[in-house]
């Protein structure tokens, strides 16, 4: 039985070393802190001085030179978000804290090496997200927990951002950038719509500039409230948000100022079931799925695609439905951290719609579905 029991605990401490080494090169993965001249398209993080995650822990960018210099992808996470102080204190709950796995998740969708990704030899930028304020804050929330201890939420997205980008400026001429595609997923796609304008400012000299948000409509009337009094995001952020749609509002705006020397890009699944989470907890308090939630949904999303092609001209749109719930009907939120090659609609990828925008072939695939009935 003793030597049962020896074999047996060898066993399980070899699996527990081959799951670490696993996950270590996984979901895990750290890359290397730049440090002098980057290779070309080798991943590195950037460390900059003052960065924070909202609870206070490191935090850092994510880049990679491409072979196309003047090429360069501005690319946001998302992870949640906080639209008050009960959600701010309420942390993981309803945002992401800190740096877990987020070295991983630059690997995937519009990140990674396959050969059929068209954005694969260009210059990127990763802006991870760890603040809960759609990367657009520049400030602290103060609370005391259940035990009385003083706590301090870092509502710090926008300082990250662009200490970061100050940063690549070592390594990236940026007056020499000619191409340039603003993206995100999720809470990182609120932030493309928030923060694109600042972005293009970088860029000086990029005379074909796309912006692409994925996955990113929530309804709420207190939009500017939580932007200046929680987040603290610059007023040239919050003075945008002036409706219930924090998305329409910063894609006008964005398109009110630079016209058509912006392309202008929206895609999310016809039913997305983690927003539509999002959207419970805003109007019923609790974070629910169902497939009524799903309905609603899906109509505010139509209402959503009628107003940006009613206000933005030429404006691009990519509604897809994957990985269907069969009770609700409800669908995957985001796609271009992982289904990004998939042809969803109309035998055309998000990859696809995204390299034809930037060629100046901007299309819309999928609107039908947004009549479907499920």
């Amino acid at each position: 039985m003793k030597k049962f029991l020896k074999i047996l605990g060898i066993i399980i401490l070899v699996l527990g070393v081959i799951v670490f080494i696993i996950l270590k090169n996984t979901i895990f993965i750290s890359h290397p802190e730049l440090k002098g001249n980057p290779e070309i398209n080798k991943w590195y993080r950037i460390t900059p001085k003052d960065s924070k995650s909202s609870d206070g822990s490191e935090w850092h960018g994510i880049f990679k030179l491409g072979k196309n210099k003047n090429k360069v992808i501005v690319y946001f996470f998302g992870g949640g978000v906080s639209i008050t102080p009960k959600t701010s204190e309420g942390g993981k709950e309803f945002y992401a804290t800190n740096m877990m796995a987020q070295d991983f998740v630059a690997l995937g969708g519009i990140g990674s090496d396959a050969e059929e990704n068209p954005f694969k030899d260009w210059t990127k930028i990763i802006v991870p997200y760890a603040s809960g304020d759609f990367h657009s804050g520049t400030g602290e929330y103060h609370y005391k927990d259940s035990n009385g201890k003083e706590k301090i939420v870092y509502h710090n997205g926008y300082n990250n951002y662009t200490l970061l980008m100050n940063e690549v400026k070592k390594y990236v001429d940026y007056e020499n950038v000619d191409t340039l595609l603003v993206t995100g997923f999720s809470a990182g796609g609120f932030a493309t719509s928030l923060l694109s304008d600042d972005v293009i400012n970088y860029f000086p000299n990029a005379n074909n500039i796309t912006v692409a948000v994925d996955s990113s409509l929530l309804l709420y009337d207190d939009w500017h409230k939580s932007a200046t009094e929680l987040w603290k995001s610059p007023q040239e952020i919050s003075d945008r948000l002036t409706g219930n749609n924090i998305v329409l509002d910063s894609l006008v705006a964005l398109h009110n100022k630079r016209g058509n020397t912006v392309k202008i890009l929206f895609d999310c699944s016809v039913r997305d079931d983690t927003l539509q989470q999002y959207q419970a907890y805003i109007d019923d308090g609790k974070m629910g799925k169902s497939k009524e939630y799903g309905d609603k949904f899906q109509k505010d999303l139509k209402q959503m695609v009628n107003d940006l092609q009613t206000n933005i001209d030429g404006v691009g749109i990519y509604i897809w439905e994957y990985a269907t719930d069969a009770e609700t009907k409800n669908t995957q939120h985001t796609i271009i951290s992982s289904n990004f090659l998939d042809k969803l609609e109309d035998n055309k990828s998000i990859a696809d719609w995204m390299i034809d925008s930037v060629n100046g072939n901007v299309k819309s695939y999928g609107l039908e579905l947004l009549d479907n009935k499920y």
